[in-house]
């Protein structure tokens, strides 16, 4: 009996442009028009490999996309995978400013409503005998929420455009601007709507080709924009999200954004920095990692995180002691900033700062932040109080946990990374494999994780996907299969288009990824075609994206003795690993 076979997928086989919500094929008459234009025209293709021609990335990974009036084209929150450029019309982008944002119910996102005791309860003679009973005053009730089928694809549209535009704060962006590449590269959801304002054309982007562009684009053009779009759309809003920057006056907030400087640590597309990490734990808090502010030294600002994890660490004996970590949104060096304000004398940093892998940061310079605080000082001994708490909650000590040792190896080992760890209390588990029945059961009989890994104190650190922060098992997937869910941030993978290279398991450094032969429905293992070699495909964990009332593996623990744990909320890590 011959064995089932297909040829082993490449990546381009498929192009962004061939895939759903795609209206044609990108051609080679449509890239050279394209080329011809800026900002590829101020490209150097010279600096692209042979295999990797600028040419070929634009028609691979790029695709055109038409938008009728009123189209979200994204919407503030969702993860977004690809940039886009304006070709032609105009886009509106929704600001947080001077008006109310625009609001989920005309996003398309429910806010659902939870049973009080009584309605649970009442569910028993209440419920209807008939499936699939709505109630019409809800499903007739007047909404801004409208779909229609346009492009070869369903948009979500804004009925009144005008309305909305009177309603809520916008900005008009027009032809050949950019928009949605920083979520794109810095691998984070989109920070506001924008949306179609009369009919335009957009080109689309896979953040798989701006990596590409950027890596090889010898003018740095690209890049250049990208910081400048950063400092004009967002800095402001992303400042704001500290309650230090809350009150600050419109003309200090204008200097602060002028003045701040930007800062990048780590190789952002590579997995190199994070296998070290965890490899030469002995070096990590040394050597291994770029040293932000050292300790003893002045700051020259503060720095805050806007993507990445900080490890903060202070000299103890001849070597360092993790004794917490930053997150995006934190922030270091204002508590020595405010006593240097208050002494009138230099006040050296306490502890170091150093970047886990990637990171991207902010400092706001030392002269812009004692003016803040003397501003902040002068609204009153109640307000600065309430200044000083809210720092104080925000500040650079923001997750701990009262076990040194214990915080240094999740630190060490990256599990802060995870943003759903998997963490098993085995002085509460009995190994009765409840949990990975589970799994198998929620998967089709294949379980997606296995229940052994490192062992920290009492705790079990199982190889599961931890769902990271900065998902490098993303970095070199060629075809995007591995990515991050929409809706929920959680990373996924398309088996459609995942062609079995392994890039994904080998550059995740838990070892969460296993690469499975597939099979057919009698059992056969798939072939490739050509060679008659096994084709595998990338397996892990997807937290039961599919399943009600999520993973199944929490669910299931009949001990209480299975957790998962978002390693960025201070709250929970503190619940679970101070039991």
């Amino acid at each position: 009996m011959s064995e089932p076979s297909i040829s082993r997928p490449r990546r381009w086989d498929k192009p962004f442009s061939l895939e759903p919500g795609s209206e044609e094929e990108m051609t080679d008459a449509d890239v050279e028009i394209l080329l011809k234009k800026p900002p590829f025209s101020q490209i150097d293709p010279a600096g692209f490999k042979r295999s990797l021609p600028l040419h070929d990335i634009i028609k691979n990974d790029a695709r055109v996309v038409g938008f009728d009036d009123g189209d979200i084209v994204v919407r503030r929150g969702d993860w977004g995978n690809s940039a886009f450029f304006i070709l032609s019309g105009n886009v509106r982008v929704g600001l947080e400013r001077g008006k109310p944002t625009l609001p989920d119910e005309i996003l398309g996102r429910r806010h659902h409503k939870v049973k009080n005791l009584w309605e649970s309860f009442s569910q028993l003679w209440r419920n209807h005998s008939v499936p699939e009973v709505r109630k019409l005053d809800s499903v007739f009730s007047k909404s801004e929420l409208k779909t229609r089928h346009a492009h070869n694809s369903t948009r979500i549209y804004l009925q009144e455009v005008s309305a909305v535009l009177d309603k809520y704060h916008t900005a008009r962006l027009e032809t050949g601007h950019w928009f949605g590449e920083l979520a794109a590269l810095g691998r984070t959801s989109r920070v506001a709507t924008v949306f179609s304002e009369g009919v335009s054309q957009l080109l689309e982007i896979r953040w798989q080709g701006i990596r590409d562009i950027l890596r090889h684009d010898q003018n740095g053009k690209l890049k250049q924009y990208i910081e400048d779009a950063f400092r004009e759309r967002a800095l402001a809003a992303f400042l704001r999200t500290t309650p230090l920057f809350h009150d600050c006056q419109p003309e200090l907030m204008q200097r602060i954004v002028d003045q701040v400087e930007f800062h990048t640590f780590g190789n952002y597309d590579s997995p190199k920095p994070f296998k070290d990490l965890i490899e030469n734990q002995d070096h990590a808090t040394e050597g291994g990692e770029p040293v932000i502010i050292r300790e003893g030294d002045y700051p020259s600002g503060i720095v805050m995180i806007r993507s990445g994890l900080a490890r903060i660490s202070q000299r103890h004996y001849n070597g360092r002691r993790t004794i917490g970590y930053l997150s995006p949104g934190q922030i270091f060096g204002l508590d020595e900033i405010r006593a240097e304000v208050q002494s009138l004398t230099p006040v050296g940093c306490r502890t170091q700062l150093s970047a886990i892998g990637h990171l991207n940061a902010v400092l706001v310079p030392t002269p812009l932040v004692e003016e803040l605080l003397k501003q902040n000082d002068s609204t009153g001994a109640a307000d600065l109080h309430e200044v000083k708490t809210h720092v104080s909650d925000s500040g650079s000590h923001s997750v701990k946990i009262n076990d040194d040792t214990l915080l240094s190896q999740l630190v060490d080992q990256n599990f802060v990374q995870g943003t759903s760890l998997m963490v098993i209390d085995l002085e509460r588990c009995t190994r009765c494999d409840d949990c990975v029945r589970a799994c198998s059961t929620a998967h089709d009989n294949n379980p997606r994780f296995i229940r052994h890994g490192p062992i920290l104190n009492q705790y079990m650190i199982p190889n599961s996907c931890l769902h990271c922060v900065d998902p490098i098992c993303m970095i070199e997937c060629p075809t995007g299969a591995i990515f991050r869910d929409f809706a929920q941030g959680d990373i996924i993978i398309n088996e459609q288009t995942c062609i079995g290279c392994a890039q994904c398991a080998s550059n995740c450094p838990f070892d969460a990824i296993r690469m499975v032969d597939i099979r057919d429905s009698k059992g056969n293992i798939i072939v490739d075609s050509k060679t008659r070699s096994p084709l595998t495909q990338a397996t892990k964990c997807d937290l039961c994206i599919d399943q009600r009332g999520g993973p199944a593996c929490e669910r299931a623990c009949p001990h209480d003795a299975l957790f998962r744990v978002d390693m960025q909320d201070a709250s929970q890590v503190g619940e679970v690993f101070s039991r």
